[in-house]
């Protein structure tokens, strides 16, 4: 079996967002957000994805929002490259998703909690070891909470993830496992495929399941994706290039800088026993106060200066 690599956004969307994804997203949420526990009984996704009208070729990201039965809301990015503003759009969508809840006249207590949860393919907060990291309201000083717990922002960072197959325990570990390395199985793994939804979700990767217009979309998402890293990487490559460039041009300057300035101190140096500072200074090109500082170098306890 080949199976499409669930980091694109119509591979994600597919899997833990279309109709059959109920019980997948479920499962899904339970081992990023809940360690595994059962916390999330039940949902509703509020924008199930149909294929595949989306060409989200222009996007390298996507939304998917569940209500869970406990009334909060959660919305998922899977986020393969690490673009310009990103983290303020995350803040964004968050703050927008909270509040936009409310109609014209509804009080603020109808309000709802927000997850934003948020999987990268790259390294965001590299000062943390930890895989997955939640950001809440605190107060700045004395890191209490806000009384109101409404607003929570959740990272998974895909790189930092290094457990091998045979090692898998959690439920966590082996949803983590799934997005990093669907595409790179031919057969599902015995220790994921007991777990039904983690199963179900390989059955939607399946390759073979999917339609001519779909794979075309995929294609067409897979081939933007690697113009955008491509594009990332030339433009890393060329500033180095120009810092090179600009250094060798600053060192040359500079060399030559020290060139001069040690050709004048040696003329200088060879004039102390024949002429006073001042015409020293202006045959050198030096200042007067380093004329009479390299003059003090070279003779500590001078005696009657030349006149």
């Amino acid at each position: 079996m080949i199976f499409i690599d669930p980091k694109t956004d119509f591979a994600f969307k597919k899997i833990f967002g279309s109709e059959q994804s109920h019980a997948i997203l479920i499962s899904f949420l339970n081992g990023v957000l809940y360690e595994g526990q059962d916390t999330i009984q039940d949902l509703e996704i509020l924008n199930p994805y149909l294929a595949p009208k989306i060409r989200g070729v222009k996007n390298t990201y996507l939304d998917i929002k569940a209500q869970l039965n406990t009334g909060e809301m959660v919305i998922i990015e899977m986020q393969v490259l690490n673009v310009e503003g990103f983290e303020k759009r995350i803040l964004y969508n968050a703050a927008k998703a909270y509040s936009t809840q409310l109609n014209i006249g509804q009080d603020y207590p109808l309000l709802n909690p927000v997850i934003a949860l948020t999987i990268t393919d790259f390294v965001m907060f590299p000062d943390l070891d930890t895989i997955t990291s939640r950001f809440i309201l605190k107060e700045k000083d004395y890191l209490v909470d806000y009384p109101v717990y409404d607003l929570e922002l959740v990272f998974v960072e895909l790189p930092k993830f290094q457990q091998p197959l045979e090692n898998l325990q959690t439920l966590t570990d082996k949803w983590i496992f799934f997005l990093q390395h669907a595409r790179d199985l031919r057969t599902v793994p015995t220790t994921m495929g007991n777990i039904p939804e983690i199963q179900q979700a390989f059955e939607i990767a399946n390759q073979a399941n999917l339609s001519a217009e779909e794979l075309e979309e995929l294609e067409h998402q897979m081939i933007f994706i690697q113009d955008q890293r491509g594009a990332i990487t030339k433009a890393t490559r060329q500033g180095i290039q120009q810092g090179i460039q600009q250094g060798i041009q600053q060192g040359i300057q500079q060399g030559i800088q020290q060139g001069i300035q040690a050709t004048q101190i040696e003329i200088a140096r060879r004039l102390f026993g024949t002429l006073a500072d001042d015409a020293i200074a202006q045959i050198t090109g030096l200042s007067l106060p380093e004329i009479q500082t390299l003059r003090q170098q070279e003779d500590p306890n001078p005696g009657e200066s030349v006149s």
